[in-house]
């Protein structure tokens, strides 16, 4: 694990990798890798773990007159999946910021298209142009 926080690593297939995200969808981890070898990168994409289950509820008392009525069982958890790169300096953090990734379409990956909160970027906005 790195000191950072931000810039973790983890063995994805016996492959130390850059963890670039966990926990996403199977969408967003299609989405991630293909932005990523493009750029590149040689992408694992692995199935994450499930969360660890809360535990039950203690039954009630053996005293008790009230009949003891089991809860559903809560439905499974979504699959996840954790994104990583082999290349162990990548940081999705600096790779956004310091405008190192290009979309397909040759523009800068921008924050808000890495967080899928846009089709596609729609060019420079400086904050003096405004």
């Amino acid at each position: 694990m790195a000191l950072n926080p931000n810039h973790a690593f983890e063995d994805l297939d016996d492959i130390k990798c850059a963890i670039a995200e966990k926990n996403c969808t199977p969408e967003r981890a299609d989405f991630l890798k293909k932005l990523l070898e493009f750029n590149g990168f040689t992408v694992i994409v692995v199935k994450s773990p499930p969360p660890k289950a809360a535990p039950a509820k203690p039954a009630a008392p053996a005293n008790s007159d009230e009949p003891v009525v089991e809860a559903p069982a809560p439905p499974p958890p979504p699959d996840t999946y954790t994104v990583g790169v082999t290349d162990v300096s990548f940081s999705p953090i600096n790779a956004v910021f310091n405008r190192e990734l290009k979309t397909p379409e040759g523009k800068v990956v921008t924050s808000d298209y890495w967080k899928q909160r846009e089709e596609k970027p729609n060019g420079e906005k400086w904050y003096w142009s405004h």
